[in-house]
């Protein structure tokens, strides 16, 4: 009877002691893992349980219990899920599915593309949008209208540049716009015309493409609900667990999307979704009724812009462009307006995020956010310059003292870096995608793809942060290398970065444990392969809350 006692304490005690350890529902095991964590930084086992790290470590026997998926990932690197700090999210499910000109190196092959498309259409009159094209890729001549007048019949085709900033119109487009040589320019943008005959070209920039936008029908909810799901996979195969998301359609068109589509549990990602800015009144009105979403979907950011974009010579300099000095660039909202509504959204406890890409746009704008600061009293804004390109040496040191977020894409500066120093000069560009500076100033920058201006992929993004390579193989050792980072800094900046430019750094962007169980599984250890050969890494595994959201 005592043996009896003794063995029934002795197996209680085992059990207690097995028990004594949480039990993770997957483990993945003989990895490299960064977590982003200073106070741990490297890991070789994670373990997940209802959606959050239970542990990050080395030893997971403990943790493995008679359910636990146990992966072994032979030495493969993990980090966390990355975060695009900012995305025309819903846009780029329909560029998904549109005409791609961004490719296009000539212009007969702009027009071919468009034929192509055009051909595989049926004649029913609907609109053609999309291309993401660039004219700098044929040497920077502007497409006109009659590129594509004699391919797009029974089409109005509006297809806009890669930046966004400039569209071109074929004249059914124009004629059902009214646009014609009478027509003036709308204020923050200009339709460009025909030196000799003054006739509209089909080319319209910034706010001048408001005039087309404006006709084009609205998509149908299905419409908008199958784009969403077509980026959601994109990004998910990339990596991407979360985007903030800056609009596309210019309402509230893309959170009622997103809004569906979790309500219908097809949202297998993180969203921090904006609004435009002048409709900060409504959104203060929302969230005092609905608050600001949860850790799937989330909002309560605006959306603004100073001005245009460099390659549409639009972005707001002190000084005119060298390749076109009649212009200094332009500014796409009323600053009147623009800095009411700053102070107004920030008085309302509203993130404010504006567009500036320009010296003067973005010294402007780090001056109206100085002001909302003096008059709204301190608290934990986090204001946002998104893209913050081109700046004084002065303006890289205000982004710490003003703790605004310098919100960057640095794909833009590979893309850019080609031709930049034409539009500029060799003084200007010294100061431009300033990483390195602004790290070393102690700005809390970020990075993102500005999707679709620019690829989704983070891993191209990190590897052009890191080598700063223009896509023309023009610059091996950098473009401006001494703004160059490393990859640890560019993981950070797409991770833990971004995290706290969403109030998120407390579950989100770093693995340890309690945090939300959000990472990926690379094919190769960036920190150890040469840096040029970052942007061939593949993402093998993306998890999202726990739950493997992408296999490859």
């Amino acid at each position: 009877m005592r043996l009896l006692y003794f063995l029934t304490f002795l197996t209680l005690g085992l059990s207690a002691c097995r028990s004594s350890a949480p039990t993770a529902e997957t483990i993945y095991y003989n990895a490299r893992i960064w977590t982003g964590n200073p106070g741990q930084p490297w890991g070789k086992a994670i373990g997940v349980a209802d959606g959050k790290i239970l542990f990050v470590g080395d030893a997971y026997e403990p943790y493995i219990g008679p359910e636990t998926e146990v992966v072994d990932l032979k030495g493969r690197l993990i980090t966390p899920g990355f975060i695009d700090n900012h995305t025309h999210f819903l846009d780029g499910g329909f560029v998904l599915a549109g005409v791609e000109l961004r490719s296009a190196k000539t212009p007969s092959e702009f027009t071919q593309r468009l034929a192509d498309f055009t051909d595989d259409l049926p004649n029913d009159g609907r609109w053609i949008t999309g291309g993401n094209w660039d004219h700098e890729a044929w040497g920077g001549e502007l497409p006109r209208r009659q590129w594509i007048d004699s391919v797009s019949s029974g089409h109005p085709v509006f297809v806009s540049r890669l930046d966004g900033h400039m569209a071109l119109a074929n004249s059914q487009a124009l004629a059902l716009a009214n646009i014609t040589k009478d027509t003036p320019d709308p204020e923050g943008g200009t339709i460009v015309r025909d030196p000799s005959t003054g006739e509209p070209t089909g080319m319209l920039k910034d706010e001048a493409m408001s005039l087309v936008f404006g006709i084009i029908p609205e998509y149908s909810e299905t419409e908008l609900d199958e784009a969403l799901q077509r980026s959601v996979e994109h990004a998910l195969s990339m990596g991407v667990t979360q985007v903030h998301d800056v609009g596309s359609f210019g309402g509230w068109t893309d959170l009622n999307t997103y809004q569906r589509a979790k309500k219908k549990g097809s949202l297998p990602m993180r969203i921090y979704s904006f609004i435009p800015l002048s409709k900060w009144g409504e959104l203060a009105e929302y969230v005092k009724n609905n608050g600001k979403g949860d850790d799937e979907l989330r909002w309560g950011g605006l959306k603004g812009f100073v001005d245009g974009s460099l390659g549409s010579t639009t972005a707001w300099f002190y000084d005119p462009y060298n390749d076109e000095p009649e212009t200094a660039g332009l500014v796409v909202t009323d600053t009147n307006d623009l800095r009411k509504w700053i102070l107004a959204a920030d008085s309302a406890g509203l993130q404010v995020a504006v567009h500036a890409i320009g010296d003067r746009a973005n010294d402007w704008l780090l001056n109206v956010y100085q002001d909302a600061e003096n008059r709204n009293g301190p608290r934990d804004r986090r204001f946002r310059i998104e893209h913050a390109q081109h700046l004084t040496r002065e303006a890289i040191g205000r982004f710490a003292g003003l703790s605004v977020i310098p919100s960057m894409q640095p794909y833009h500066a590979i893309d850019d870096g080609r031709w930049a120093e034409k539009r500029i000069g060799p003084e200007r560009i010294k100061t431009t995608y300033a990483f390195r500076s602004l790290l070393d100033a102690n700005a809390p920058l970020t990075f993102g793809s500005d999707w679709t201006v620019a690829p989704l992929n983070p891993l191209e993004g990190i590897y052009a942060a890191v080598t700063r390579q223009t896509l023309d193989g023009a610059n091996p050792n950098g473009w401006v290398p001494e703004e160059k980072i490393t990859v640890e800094e560019a993981l950070h900046c797409y991770t833990a970065a971004n995290a706290y430019a969403g109030f998120q750094e407390d579950k989100l962007g770093i693995l340890k444990p309690g945090c939300l169980a959000d990472f990926v599984v690379l094919s190769e250890n960036i920190f150890d392969i040469a840096p040029e050969q970052i942007k061939a890494v593949q993402v093998l595994r993306t998890v999202v809350g726990g739950k493997v959201a992408y296999q490859k």
